[in-house]
């Protein structure tokens, strides 16, 4: 299941990401994936200050939204980071990796999230292509938006032709670990937040006792 958030950013925020993009050096996107013969994109240099600074601010962002919360329960988050793409570049087809290094314990990547920064209207190419077997589904979200997707998926991001796409990018380790899972909670935890108030309260007690217990089955402590 996919999810596209709208103003995930404020317009405050999306300005200072954009000027610290605009500040600071980026390096090779390879720096991270060193065997990749598909990644041609740019990163921000980890060891910048603007890096941590632009990372808490899309962070943030993230854990303040009810809707990112329900959908990808998160139990640990990647600190995200900003990515560049100039005409010419691009990010062939690929699997992100399962675990990633992060501190002590790596971080199991359950959904990949992508922020967009750039207006869609200032640059040409660039989406975000998700492919579903012989079907394929294209992102291209406004500035301050995000799309979430199970991190399982082959992607690809297009060659972008005029213009730069800015990007962050972060991946979550979820709680409810089970792409499938994840997506009858949360279409359940809707039901509830919906239509909880036209229930009657033995109904809701047993709704609410479905929903605990398929988080007890499923989930994993945070």
């Amino acid at each position: 299941m996919f999810l596209e958030i709208p103003d995930i950013l404020g317009p405050t925020e999306v300005e200072r990401l954009r000027a610290l993009a605009a500040e600071a050096p980026f390096a090779d996107g390879r720096i991270t994936s060193p065997h990749s013969k598909v990644k041609n994109n740019l990163q921000i240099d980890h060891t910048d200050r603007r890096y941590e600074e632009s990372s808490k601010i899309m962070g943030a962002a993230l854990q303040r939204s009810e809707t990112f919360r329900n959908f990808a329960f998160p139990r640990r988050l990647a600190p995200p980071m900003l990515a560049k793409y100039r005409p010419g570049m691009n990010y062939g087809i690929h699997s992100d990796a399962a675990f990633i290094p992060i501190g002590v314990n790596p971080l199991r990547s359950d959904v990949s999230c992508t922020l967009f920064l750039a207006d869609p209207q200032t640059y040409d190419g660039g989406e975000l292509v998700v492919h579903l077997g012989s079907t394929k589904a294209q992102f291209k979200g406004v500035a301050g938006s995000i799309v979430l997707y199970p991190s399982h998926y082959l992607h690809e991001v297009a060659p972008v032709r005029n213009g730069e796409r800015l990007v962050g990018l972060t991946f979550i380790e979820s709680s409810i670990p089970d792409p499938s899972h994840r997506e009858l909670l949360f279409h359940l935890d809707e039901v509830g937040a919906l239509e909880g108030y036209n229930m009657s309260w033995e109904n809701r007690t047993r709704l609410q006792f479905v929903r605990n217990n398929l988080r007890r089955m499923w989930g994993e402590a945070e």
